[in-house]
């Protein structure tokens, strides 16, 4: 009986390496990644893949790992403008005395898209396919999203205070709801609740998003127990510490996506943990702003779901995941005592699909599985400072280098070509961030 003939196919990736990231810790030698319609439908070792398939176009990656696309799950990116812009500074000051005061001015729809552009550029060549977005000015942050081609979940912004997107509550709301309507049912861009942190936000719009979370099925994207002094002035203004008076609002849930999360006592952590919320981690903008350490082998011990996001340019200054997986994984070494906390293949699972299942689209991205979305990184591993490597997840987070990125995928779309950005302008881009550079650094 004859072999059936090959299945026509969009795309065939063959590999010298494929990390599949689930099963946990699994590395695939000479394997081919299938893709059509931008789903996974088969990973097989590359021969059989040959004959079982007729793409319509076939990569070699002779030299290369292929990753999931890496998942940044906490962003502020048009801040992306705003690079370096308040440096060496604690918490506080920064955010009150420099960065307010300059979103005050520069603020508006067409900061946001440059913003999100460039940042969007930066993912790319970076091997990020996904982001958490917390900022102003939703509707623009989706819109570009969307235009571009990049996942992403789109923060719905609560604050109790003016800005130029909103100036009341109801406004907030009622514009927050018009976003998530529009994008309901978008194939690249969801929608969660965004209310800023504790300290800005009150328990009568807190109570409203928990009620609109339930109702649209949406997660609720916080900042929580970021430093101590935000612990401090919770227990003095409402009795209890932020997270209790989160939980007291009925936030503390499966949906909750809580941020930084530096200041936990064990007690804490576990009812995290029974509560089924997800901790996203930022070490870099932690140690930056000195803000304090997330207890991350504790939570991963206590089963938690803790995701890997960079936080905005403005406090980190980059987007660089290769990076923030090697600072997580150091530094989690440092505040566990252990070194054998947070090894390298828990590393890369945070930083794809922990922080996917954080964002609540892991059933569709942050592992290389059929029946995902082809969502794909491919690094090269023969440049002389690559070489050579011994276990191939140590190497991608202890000596990865985003600049080794070399080609990128989103639902089974070309992004990234041999390193160089298909469908965006990078003279246009350094000519917007050149003309923001020169207003801000003019009105600081």
């Amino acid at each position: 009986m004859s072999a059936p003939p090959p299945a026509a196919i969009d795309l065939l990736i063959e590999a010298a390496w494929v990390v599949p990231v689930e099963p946990h810790g699994a590395v695939l030698e000479r394997h081919a990644v299938a893709v059509d319609a931008g789903v996974i439908v088969a990973v097989q070792p590359v021969e059989p893949a040959r004959r079982s398939f007729a793409p319509r176009e076939r990569v070699t990656l002779a030299h290369h790992v292929l990753l999931p696309g890496l998942v940044n799950a906490h962003v502020h990116n048009p801040m992306t403008l705003m690079r370096g812009l308040a440096d060496d500074l604690p918490l506080k000051e920064w955010l009150e005395s420099h960065i307010w005061p300059a979103e005050a001015r520069a603020i508006g729809p067409e900061f946001v898209r440059d913003g999100v552009e460039l940042a969007v550029a930066e993912m790319l060549r970076g091997g990020t396919t996904a982001c958490s977005e917390n900022y102003f000015f939703p509707d623009v942050c989706a819109s570009t999203y969307r235009r571009l081609g990049f996942r992403a979940l789109v923060g719905l912004p609560v604050i109790e205070f003016p800005s130029a997107w909103a100036r009341s509550r109801d406004e907030y709301f009622d514009k927050a709801t018009a976003v998530h309507d529009d994008y309901r049912r978008d194939p690249l861009v969801r929608t969660c609740f965004a209310p800023h942190a504790p300290y800005t936000v009150s328990d009568a719009s807190f109570e409203r998003i928990r009620m609109l979370s339930d109702q649209l099925d949406v997660p609720v994207h916080l900042h929580l127990h970021e430093t101590a002094g935000e612990c401090d002035d919770g227990r003095r203004e409402h009795g209890v510490r932020p997270l209790q008076r989160i939980q007291g609002l009925g936030l503390l849930n499966d949906r909750l996506i809580a941020v930084h999360m530096t200041q936990l006592g064990d007690a804490e952590i576990e009812t995290c943990a029974r509560a089924g919320a997800s901790i996203v981690h930022c070490p870099e903008s932690n140690l930056k702003l000195a803000s304090g350490f997330c207890p991350v082998a504790k939570l991963i011990a206590a089963g938690i779901t803790v995701g890997l996001g960079t936080d905005g340019c403005a406090s980190n200054n980059d987007l660089d995941m290769f990076g923030e997986m090697r600072t997580a994984a150091l530094l989690a070494k440092g505040v566990a005592g252990d070194p054998r906390a947070l090894d390298a293949p828990s590393a890369l699972r945070m930083a794809t699909l922990g922080s996917a299942r954080a964002m609540g689209i892991g059933d569709r991205v942050g592992s290389i599985e059929p029946g995902k979305q082809a969502d794909l990184a491919a690094l090269r591993l023969d440049a002389v400072d690559s070489m050579p490597f011994y276990h191939l997840a140590s190497q991608i987070v202890y000596a990865g280098n985003r600049r080794d990125v070399s080609d990128v995928w989103i639902g089974g779309r070309r992004r990234l070509r041999d390193g160089a950005l298909v469908d965006l302008d990078p003279d246009a881009l350094r000519a917007k961030a050149a003309r923001w550079q020169c207003f801000l650094a003019g009105n600081a």
